[in-house]
């Protein structure tokens, strides 16, 4: 695995955010949890309202807003599961 590994859900060949793949465990998992909970909580008051009216160009962005930390949250999870799985393994 790469030292710096690019954020999934940008659409170029210059990548700007990178995740750093040795970082301590804790920090990446620190920072997963930060913004998965964010998007959950943000979610979850969303659905507890009595009404919701908006459009679908409101409701799209909303979307895209909260799929970009929570894409974010799984990339690190994915290199947390990597890096465990290498522990697992190595003699």
């Amino acid at each position: 695995m790469a030292r710096y590994m690019p954020i999934t859900g940008i659409d170029n060949n210059l990548h700007s955010l990178l995740i750093d793949t040795e970082a301590p465990l804790d920090v990446l998992h620190d920072t997963a949890a930060y913004r998965i909970s964010a998007v959950t909580q943000l979610l979850e008051n969303l659905a507890l309202r009595e009404e919701t009216r908006s459009d679908t160009v409101v409701l799209q962005d909303f979307a895209r807003v909260l799929a970009i930390p929570l894409r974010d949250g799984c990339d690190l999870l994915d290199v947390i599961g990597r890096r465990l799985q290498a522990q697992v393994s190595a003699p």
